[in-house]
């Protein structure tokens, strides 16, 4: 980045311009550890112990509003450190939970945030095993952020599994419906009354992942990844530019809410281009795509399974209109909707 330059809001937020912050936030010399490194920009990166793959993450939250139609900033920081392991094929073992909480935070909103993050928790086989509290003072602080991480381990009938790994033939499948948590967040903090119609979908999808791994043969699912900030565009021009891969993909499979797609046109906002917290893309080989979304498709989380497009020769993104034509999906400048997660 130029000299002088300062850090602005579209540099948290996941697209292109996030790529321009990262080239500073990622400048380490010393990345001795093996394994995956943070250069990668992988979901989260690796070393070995005795032989097996750990895979390591680490995410901080500073969503608003903390609560919202469908979860809180706990559930959100809990599910994301899963996802993170599980996209990678790993086995979310143990957490880290830090805490700063402004002054005057309610003990009653405490209680509920924990609780939300020890189901979650209860959901995924994991458990956050030490943490960190800090409180600063009245005004300091927008009521609590919750830094989370994750350490994972690719067990014996696993794999590990990168998100650069598309090649052509692949099958392009999201677990389900698109847009609807960053589209929740944006109603529910401009005012929009929509009583319950619009919900995150923050989950934590270890088990549905392990059960689609183990659906198809090894090594079949060849790239993975959680489509949070810059939503399923951002995702999967990373995957396809990471793997020098055109991917083409079929408007009329995109699964998306008619309530999340008509919110996003009232308020001029693409759901391709907002947060998911509950949802994976996975790339596949195309002999093992129906085993893999029958798989999905067995666990609540994955109903809304779809085969959305298929990985080809070239560069970039484009999608097949409903109306017959086609046209490029672009990565965000930043999402349009800032603390999503």
């Amino acid at each position: 980045m130029r000299k002088g330059a300062e850090v602005i809001m579209m540099h948290g937020a996941g697209g292109e311009v996030m790529g321009e912050l990262l080239q500073t936030l990622t400048a380490f010399k010393h990345n001795n550890a093996g394994g995956i490194g943070l250069e990668s920009l992988d979901d989260g990166s690796t070393f070995e112990i005795g032989g097996k793959i750990i895979v390591l993450t680490t995410d901080s939250h500073v969503i608003k509003p903390i609560f919202f139609p469908g979860g809180n900033i706990g559930r959100v920081a809990v599910s994301g450190t899963i996802n993170d392991l599980a996209v990678m094929g790993a086995r979310p073992v143990a957490m880290t939970c830090a805490m700063v909480i402004e002054e005057g935070f309610s003990i009653d909103d405490l209680e509920k945030i924990v609780a939300s993050m020890d189901e979650a928790l209860g959901e995924s086989g994991a458990s956050i095993i030490t943490g960190d509290t800090k409180v600063v003072e009245r005004g300091s602080l927008d009521g609590i952020v919750i830094n989370t991480a994750g350490v994972g381990v690719v067990d014996d009938g696993s794999y590990l599994i990168r998100d650069k790994g598309l090649v052509p033939g692949d099958k392009i499948i999201v677990s389900g419906t698109l847009g609807d948590h960053g589209l929740a967040i944006i109603t529910h903090r401009e005012g929009f009354d929509l009583g319950d119609q619009l919900r995150s979908d923050v989950a934590p999808l270890y088990a549905m992942i392990a059960a689609a791994i183990r659906a198809a043969p090894k090594g079949t699912i060849h790239a993975m990844k959680d489509p949070t900030r810059g939503g399923f565009a951002a995702c999967i021009n990373e995957m396809a530019r990471k793997a020098g891969v055109k991917v083409v993909v079929d408007q009329e499979s995109m699964p998306i809410r008619e309530n999340v797609a008509a919110a996003g046109g009232l308020l001029g906002i693409d759901p391709l281009q907002v947060a998911n917290e509950g949802k994976c893309v996975i790339g596949v080989s195309a002999a093992a795509a129906d085993a893999v979304l029958a798989a999905l498709k067995k666990h609540p989380y994955g109903r809304e399974a779809a085969i959305v497009g298929v990985v080809v020769d070239g560069i970039g993104v484009v999608m097949k209109t409903r109306i017959g034509g086609e046209r490029f999906i672009e990565p965000p400048m930043g999402d349009p909707v800032p603390r999503v997660c």
